[in-house]
């Protein structure tokens, strides 16, 4: 599979909010026909200056999807396929960072690819063209950290509790008890599930779930672990039953069916 991914650094004033960017080419005969995004715990600004991608619903309705869109927070596989020669431009998030530019309620957009012109109006729109019409990735990075900025310069900062909390979630590879961490730091479990609801759109436990699968299948990616067994074991998970309708639920297939193309494909949508 002849891809190109490539990861940038955000500007360091950015970087409590912006995980990275990351641009992806390649033909279309060279990408699986149907390419799977397994959830991550992160929203994706993403726009396409190739060719666009069509979205496959569990229901087997197709839909075109925009030439720029946020993609919001997933809880399910989120299946797409290349229309043309694919050219992508994205900017990640972290879990909690989207927030101070959102127009929309984080929550309302889970699992949905919402049109920048819906999020920012005409702002939105004129990102796009600039985006699409820039020369290289240096001069996109450019535009939209001049974006962000202006964006972020009458918004406040983001929560310390959450930010704390889902730095813990993450140093924990997603092993991680909402009762142990609200007990030991004197936080109030419903007010954290609240508090996380509106910032990432994902509860604790939910983004917890999605960082350990996560965790799971770098290690299957980099063939650190092949048996079954010693993937639930070492992952915390109860037992192999456990762990195998976790992965289902992420992937949409059992961790047998996914070893192949798909697994190194959906990868490269958080590829470290």
């Amino acid at each position: 599979m002849e891809l190109n991914p490539k990861t940038y650094e955000p500007n360091i004033e950015l970087t409590e909010f912006v995980k990275r960017y990351w641009t992806l080419d390649g033909e279309k005969e060279n990408i699986p026909l149907k390419n799977t995004i397994i959830p991550d715990g992160t929203m994706k600004l993403i726009f396409h200056y190739g060719d666009t991608y069509k979205h496959h619903s569990k229901s087997g309705e197709i839909t075109i999807l925009p030439k720029c869109f946020l993609i919001g927070q997933l809880t399910k596989p989120y299946v797409i396929e290349p229309i043309g020669v694919t050219g992508s431009f994205v900017v990640q998030f972290k879990p909690n960072g989207f927030l101070p530019f959102t127009t929309i309620p984080i929550k309302e957009m889970e699992n949905t690819a919402v049109p920048l012109d819906k999020l920012f109006g005409e702002d939105g729109k004129k990102l796009g063209e600039q985006i699409l019409n820039a020369n290289s990735t240096f001069e996109r990075i450019q535009i939209i950290e001049t974006f962000l900025f202006k964006e972020l310069s009458d918004k406040k900062t983001i929560d310390n509790i959450v930010k704390s909390t889902v730095e813990t979630i993450f140093n924990a590879n997603g092993q991680f008890s909402v009762n142990e961490f609200s007990n030991s730091n004197n936080i109030n479990r419903r007010q954290l599930s609240r508090k996380f609801s509106s910032t990432i759109g994902l509860s604790p436990k939910q983004l917890a779930k999605t960082i350990r699968i996560q965790t799971t299948l770098k290690a299957l990616l980099n063939k650190e672990l092949t048996s079954l067994t010693d993937l639930a074991y070492q992952n915390e998970y109860f037992d192999q039953a456990h762990f195998i309708k976790d992965f289902k639920e992420f992937t949409g297939l059992t961790p047998k069916e996914f070893f192949g193309d798909d697994l190194k494909m959906s990868l490269i949508f958080d590829k470290e």
